[in-house]
Order: C-alpha cells, then structure tokens, then sequence
C-alpha cells in the first residue's frame, strides 16, 4: 500500500513539475547554464543574502523565472565591478544606491591571498578560496581575483629574493587545487572531453589550470596533459579520447614550422591558447584561415568565451 502512495506522489510531482516548465519557470540547473552562476552559489545567495528568492514545488525544487535570471546578471554586474555579495541586496533594493561610490572588495581579497602566498600560508590560502569559490561563478572569480593575483605576483617576483620558493608553493597549490575539482567533474560527466595540452615545456602553468577549471566549471570533461606531446602522438591521443576539440596552451614563443604536422591528422576543432598567440599573433591568425577548425585565445577567459560561442561547451 506504501508503494502505490509513494508511486501515486511521485507521478503527481512528475505532473507538477512539467506543468511549471510549460508555464516558463526554469529548474535550477538550466539557470546556471544560462547565467554560469553554478547551483551551489545560487543557493549561497539565496540562504544567505537574500538575494533571489525563486518559487518552490511541493518537493522543494527551486524554480525560477525570466525575472529572476533577470536579477543574477544584475547581480554578477555588481560584482564585476567589485562590490562585495553582502553589500549587492542594498544596492538592488534601492536605485538610488546605484549611485553611491561602492567599496572594491577585490583588492582585499587579493591581498588576503597575496599574504597567504608570502608566508606560504596554505591552508590560509586554500579556506579563502574555498569562501570564494562558494559566492562567485569561475569566471568572475578569474577575472576579478585569480588573474589580477596572477600578475600581481608576477610583478613581486621579479628579483625579489624568495621568488622561485613562492612562486613553486603557489603553482603547486593552484595545480593541485583545480586538479582535484576537475577529477571530481569528470567523475559527473559521461560526455566527450575537451584535451588540453601543455605545450609550453614549462611546469605548472599557471592559467592552463585556470583554463581548465573554467571548461570543467561549465559542465565539460577536461583532459589535461601537462607535458607537449610530440609530433604524430597528438593525433594518436585524439584517437583514443575522441575529443570534442584539442587546446594547446603555450606562454612562450612555439616553433611554428611544426605546428602543421603536429595538427596533421587531428579532425577535431583546435585552439591555441596563452600569451604565444600576442607573441605571433600575426602569424597565427594567417595559419586561421588557411587551417579549418583552427581558433585563438589569449587568456583562459576569451577562450571560454570562443567555446561558448562555437557551441563546443
């Protein structure tokens, strides 16, 4: 008798359920994929700020509207701009607080992360990040922290005595970190991954990883081979992986007479990703048009951006 109630409930919800997708109210998975905001942060916001307040089914199931999609780009403009997610309600709430100078929480986060990374404070370093990771999408904790951070630190450890100490503490870490998580990802997911390769013949690079936590943050399998292949292995590895496109990630100058036969035989679409693409940037978008399937991206955010637009993630 449980067992048809249990069943009966069940098919009710099921019924309840569509109906509120007819209507036009969108389930949360779908507003992370429109907004990149992810369903753990939307749920921050709304536990804890007060920020959005989407409707419920009897279950308990978040649903929300165009108006509330609405509000989180509203919300993520805010942030971009470098207001801290507890001042954001205030500034929604009340228009005329748009016009008031906001504080830039930004750059305190950076130097929160900056001392971390001094002192090679890691778990210091790994909780903050944890905090952020919890109320901002990957893309705007790149643009606004890990990027900014990146060339802050760049900039200290020129000459500075100690550099090399916290610049392999702090790329250890950072590998280690976004490793886990697109493990953890790619466990979740069953579709045809994205191979990044490392073709840089440097260790540790920094923004291949963040490169590949935002494709893994967008609910993609990512394969990173943090090591160049050699000329005729590429394609071999495409062979095995069947991936849905192949990114090269390079900070420095390539040998571009080999880049035709390193490609040779890879049917898949191919990025070069990294500072190489400013480096012969005229080069390389000459090889574009005369390569099919051939994309660049300077940095981890435009190539996300190029494989939103190509449909690939």
């Amino acid at each position: 008798m449980k067992a048809k109630l249990d069943s009966s409930a069940s098919e009710d919800f099921a019924t309840d359920f569509k109906k509120a997708l007819d209507e036009g109210w969108l389930p949360i998975r779908e507003v992370a994929r429109q907004t990149g905001v992810n369903a753990i942060t939307l749920r921050a916001w709304e536990r804890r700020y007060g920020l959005i307040e989407p409707q419920r089914t009897p279950k308990g199931h978040r649903l929300f509207s165009a108006e509330h999609v609405q509000r989180i780009m509203t919300i993520l403009t805010w942030l971009n701009r470098g207001v801290a997610v507890s001042q954001v309600k205030h500034l929604l709430d009340t228009p005329q607080a748009s016009d008031e100078a906001v504080e830039n929480d930004w750059q305190r986060l950076r130097q929160t992360l900056l001392q971390a990374v001094t002192t090679l404070a890691e778990r210091s370093l790994d909780d903050t990040i944890n905090q952020m990771m919890a109320l901002y999408p990957p893309r705007t904790l790149c643009e606004q922290l890990l990027m900014p951070l990146l060339a802050e630190l760049e900039q200290r450890w020129q000459g500075q005595f100690g550099a090399q100490m916290e610049r392999v503490f702090f790329y250890s870490w950072l590998r280690s970190k976004f490793g886990a998580r697109i493990y953890h990802n790619n466990r979740q997911l069953h579709t045809s991954p994205l191979l990044l390769i490392n073709h840089s013949d440097l260790p540790l690079e920094p923004h291949l990883w963040l490169t590949a936590w935002l494709l893994s943050s967008a609910d993609c399998p990512v394969e990173v081979f943090d090591w160049p292949l050699p000329t005729g292995e590429l394609a071999l590895a495409v062979d095995h992986l069947q991936p849905r496109g192949v990114l090269l990630y390079s900070s420095k100058a390539m040998n571009l007479s080999l880049l035709t036969k390193l490609l040779n035989g890879v049917g898949c679409p191919k990025m070069i990703v990294g500072p190489t693409v400013c480096i012969h940037h005229a080069e390389l978008s000459a090889r574009t048009s005369e390569t099919a399937d051939l994309f660049l991206a300077a940095d981890p955010l435009s190539a996300y951006q190029s494989l939103v637009q190509r449909g690939l993630i």
